[in-house]
């Protein structure tokens, strides 16, 4: 078992399917280009192999599908239907929901169970201004499609001052309406904003405002956790639930059990480093062969972990996947 000194191991892993995106949101890249994949990524087959020898060499129990968007990966129907195959206790997908309508039949049939949607505002003019991108009814009518597919559905925010930080109630009374659990995501000091100190101040929202501007309307308390969640969770007796993701005002470094493989056979064990141990020379190699060196990266990968909180990195979000 590959465990550190904190007691942390591996137990989640991210699969980042593709760095390309239908988006360019003003938090993942500065200049409005939008990402494209990755020139030297990972065919399916090795891709696959990489999630099946990371299952066999460490506590991985669940697997969350991440980008870019990968909705647009070509590979997303062969993985997911490759990955189902995998015994994992749990396979869900986080999306910007533009493409989700049309791939319900696809998800179903994978067993995908939960997703999350990232939506940043319900005004259709603030969401292009954030996204420069997309169509807001789409993604609307795909989240309504999921739900009623029986899906569970969280939508993750990003409050950003003087953007949409006015959005935090109506959102918050659109996914308590549908039985959704809303994720506020604070501001991270990624990619330009690492390097962009008065951006990042001038945009960032934190948990006390949000709660702040949650309490004008709302009664809320604190709701349990898993040990190693990300997210302070809050209920709203009666109504339903939310959370926070607060990276910066209530870090939790601590307890971290995430793990990420980028489409090009990089592991990172930190959204906070640079470090990064690449896998994909051991995929043609018998399991057993390969198993001393894999265990020797995940050593790495684990060490790269911050001890307390966040610290930033000028890494862009979308290569790594949320």
């Amino acid at each position: 078992m590959i465990v550190d000194k904190q007691g942390r191991r591996f137990r989640n892993l991210r699969v980042s399917l593709t760095s390309a995106c239908n988006y360019a949101c003003t938090y993942c890249v500065p200049d409005g280009k939008r990402l494209v994949a990755q020139r030297d990524a990972l065919p399916l087959d090795k891709l696959v192999t990489a999630v099946a020898y990371l299952k066999q060499a460490t506590d991985l129990e669940k697997l969350r599908i991440t980008g870019g968007e990968p909705l647009i990966s070509p590979l997303f129907d062969g993985f997911l239907a490759a990955i189902s195959q995998l015994s994992l206790q749990d396979v869900s997908l986080t999306t910007n929901g533009q493409l989700l309508e049309r791939k319900l039949p696809v998800l179903l049939a994978g067993g995908v169970r939960r997703i999350n949607v990232s939506l940043d505002s319900l005004d259709a003019a603030a969401f292009r201004r954030i996204a420069r991108g997309g169509d807001l009814a789409e993604v609307l009518r795909g989240i309504e499609a999921a739900l009623d597919a029986g899906l569970q559905v969280k939508v993750n925010m990003v409050p950003l001052r003087g953007h949409n930080h006015e959005q935090v109630l109506p959102l918050l009374d659109y996914c308590l309406a549908r039985g959704i659990e809303l994720r506020f995501i604070e501001l991270m000091r990624m990619g330009h904003l690492a390097r962009d100190a008065t951006a990042f101040r001038q945009q960032f929202y934190g948990m006390p405002e949000i709660l702040e501007r949650i309490a004008e309307r709302y009664t809320y308390r604190q709701a349990d956790t898993a040990l190693d969640a990300t997210a302070q969770r809050f209920e709203i007796p009666g109504q339903g639930y939310f959370g926070i993701i607060a990276n910066e005002s209530a870090p939790f470094c601590r307890t971290c059990s995430r793990l990420r493989l980028t489409s090009n056979g990089w592991l990172y064990g930190c959204l906070s480093s640079s470090q990064r141990h690449f896998i994909g020379d051991l995929l043609d190699t018998p399991y057993e062969q390969a198993l001393p060196a894999l265990q020797a990266r995940l050593q790495g990968a684990l060490a790269d972990k911050q001890d307390v909180a966040f610290a930033g990195d000028v890494m862009v979000m979308k290569i790594i996947g949320g």
